[in-house]
């Protein structure tokens, strides 16, 4: 990113207090039955057993849960334990889960970077689109964005309009037109245009996953016709709100699509923000970018230590 120190400096507080209140759920739900587990009772089997319940509960995964509750009982079998300790045990594994896909969206010199995104409809896949343009043009970058959802008037509207509050030209066609063929288009004119990024908006019917699946083939077809090394970035936005479902949904795009990163949206609207660790312990996808409002800034990259530390309701 381009931004300055200082422009880094001011801005961190205030994500800080955006990831808290975003996380708010999350850790209420955790930090409270932690909170009531553990105050004057000593760590015995049942007390470890139930704290990984909890744990599990909050859709941490199993795996990651052991690892905690192992963590928490080292050395301390029989004794009394407070749940600012669990928290602080609790933040730092989440942290060892999280650190090795914590990682930048990389942008390379070569023009055009053709960044694919794909999702399920509702996930905030548009909106998040319309966030990373208003991120590259700040860092002065040209965009443009190309309307693939041509199954949803709403979405090629949608864009229009983050494309407007950008500066970022849209190429968009009438609603059902070829998905593949408008990608083709909008390849072509950035390639002319000599624009830094390409963003294209895809439709996410995965109902219908044998038409989903075509469709995506193609339109990555069509791109390596132009571009053979791209797409350069397929960004999957996962909306945390779903759960365990968000599972099923990196296995799925991962196979039709071949998701290289992930974007997770609606954290503030959830107690079970902890699926991102259960993500990133079974699939081991890079997270690129979080999500938790609705205005342009409530999207940044993604730091497990910041994450890891709000999650468990500590303070930064």
């Amino acid at each position: 990113m381009n931004d300055s120190p200082d422009d880094r400096a001011a801005s961190a507080p205030r994500w800080w207090q955006r990831l808290r209140q975003g996380l708010a759920r999350s850790s209420a739900s955790i930090g409270g039955a932690i909170a009531d587990l553990v105050t004057k009772r000593r760590l015995d089997a049942t007390v470890v057993e139930e704290l990984e319940d909890v744990l599990i509960r909050a859709d941490l995964g199993v795996a990651t849960a052991g690892r905690i509750v192992a963590a928490i009982a080292a050395g301390r079998h029989d004794r009394e334990i407070d749940a600012d300790d669990v928290k602080a045990i609790l933040a730092a594994e989440i942290e060892k889960a999280l650190e090795p896909v914590a990682r930048p969206l990389a942008l390379h010199a070569g023009k055009p970077f053709v960044i694919l995104v794909v999702g399920v409809n509702g996930s905030g896949k548009t909106t998040t689109i319309g966030k990373l343009a208003a991120r590259f043009r700040a860092e002065g970058r040209t965009v443009l964005l190309a309307a693939g959802d041509t199954f949803r008037a709403a979405a090629i509207d949608q864009l229009k309009i983050w494309g407007e509050r950008t500066g970022a030209p849209v190429v968009a066609g009438a609603p059902g037109a070829d998905a593949a063929g408008l990608v083709f288009e909008a390849l072509s004119a950035a390639r002319a245009r000599g624009v830094d990024v390409l963003i294209v908006d895809t439709a996410g019917r995965l109902q219908n996953k044998a038409a989903l699946m075509g469709e995506l083939e193609k339109v990555v077809r069509v791109i390596k016709k132009l571009e053979p090394a791209a797409p350069h970035a397929v960004l999957l936005v996962l909306d945390a709100t779903v759960g365990q479902n968000a599972l099923s949904q990196v296995e799925e795009f991962r196979r039709t699509a071949g998701v290289t990163g992930l974007v997770m949206t609606k954290l503030d609207g959830t107690a079970r923000g902890g699926i991102l660790v259960a993500i990133a312990e079974r699939f081991g996808v890079p997270v690129h970018f979080i999500g938790v409002g609705e205005g342009v800034d409530d999207l940044q990259p993604f730091a497990a230590r910041e994450f890891a530390r709000a999650i468990a309701g500590l303070d930064s």
